[in-house]
């Protein structure tokens, strides 16, 4: 559990820098901006939560731009923002909380919000364990901070969790302008790409009609914190708006290998939600879509090594996984 105390302070450093973006400072900015610069800006809504994906740079980045993109004009009044994504490598019951004091990327260090976390202290597991390889959280922040003058935050991995318990920590956590909520999460995984095309299609759907009863890992990797703002929203009669649907094609193959072995791994959508917009009731007409481009990429073949440990097989797929598709979606 998450208890008000004091304790000296703890520093989360990076573990994606290198590997899903770049790790030198100069670098990662310049890319930020470019990847920023790339996508259209909103100027009319500030969003109350977004869906971004969380692979490499190089594949989701222009995706999650599409997201973070929307804060470039109204973003001044954040102070507050409650990350909220997948554990991918340490097995977590419940929704973990970490015990450190900040979190730290190549840009320079995130303070955590303490007081936020007392707040949702019996909801949540205190564990640092699975934070300290995660990037699902980590690859948001450089977007964050290039955005934000300045912020806290609230970073929150979830494992074996119950919709209903991620709801209400966002209920506890909605707060109000100050207070933006970003869910990462991919779309499916290794499947052919027209079958990622079609599940990916029904996912997005689904999420815009805020069906959360209908999504699963299958879907998503973040499906249960998707879920659980889509509970809540749904419980404020709030739309989501679609900003990007992002399926790519990549080959996992040698060349001499047919056609036919070519995979989809879509991993990049992006959504708003808005505290300005209609009731759910208009959500179908309020779509705002943008599909990308397909693109296919050129073979590399994928290294089998059995000496790579699992977190340096995730990293190398993170840097030629063309095709997770990646949803941005804003509240």
């Amino acid at each position: 559990m998450v208890e008000p105390g004091s304790r000296a302070t703890k520093i989360r450093p990076p573990a994606a820098a290198g590997l899903f973006y770049a790790g030198d400072p100069r670098r990662l900015q310049a890319t930020v901006s470019e990847l920023l610069g790339s996508v259209p800006r909103s100027t009319n809504v500030m969003p109350k939560a977004l869906i971004a994906p969380h692979a490499g740079y190089v594949y989701s980045g222009r995706v999650a731009a599409q997201a973070f993109a929307t804060l470039c004009e109204a973003g001044q009044s954040v102070k507050r923002v409650v990350l909220i994504g997948p554990a991918h490598f340490v097995p977590v019951r419940g929704i973990a909380a970490p015990t450190v004091d900040a979190f730290e990327t190549p840009l320079g260090r995130v303070p955590v919000d303490r007081d936020a976390l007392s707040a949702i202290f019996e909801l949540v597991v205190e564990t640092d364990a699975p934070h300290a390889p995660e990037h699902s959280l980590e690859v948001e922040l450089p977007f964050l901070q290039a955005l934000l003058p300045s912020f806290a935050v609230v970073p929150l991995a979830i494992g074996d969790a119950k919709v209903q318990d991620v709801a209400e920590v966002l209920r506890r956590l909605w707060g109000g302008p100050e207070t933006l909520i970003v869910v990462s999460s991919d779309l499916s995984h290794y499947h052919d790409y027209d079958t990622a095309r079609r599940i990916d299609a029904a996912t997005a759907a689904a999420i815009e009609r805020a069906e959360w009863e209908s999504l699963g890992p299958d879907q998503a990797c973040g499906f249960l914190a998707i879920a659980g703002l889509l509970a809540e929203t749904k419980r404020q009669r709030l739309a989501p708006q679609r900003l990007a649907l992002c399926n790519r094609l990549w080959r996992r193959d040698p060349p001499q290998v047919p056609a036919a072995s070519w995979s989809a791994r879509a991993r990049a959508y992006s959504c708003r939600i808005s505290t300005n917009g209609s009731e759910l009731a208009g959500t179908r007409s309020q779509v705002v879509a943008s599909l990308s481009e397909k693109r296919q990429l050129p073979p590399r073949p994928v290294s089998s090594s059995p000496s790579l440990s699992s977190r340096q097989v995730d990293s190398s797929m993170s840097a030629t996984e063309a095709s997770q598709p990646g949803l941005t979606m804003t509240l």
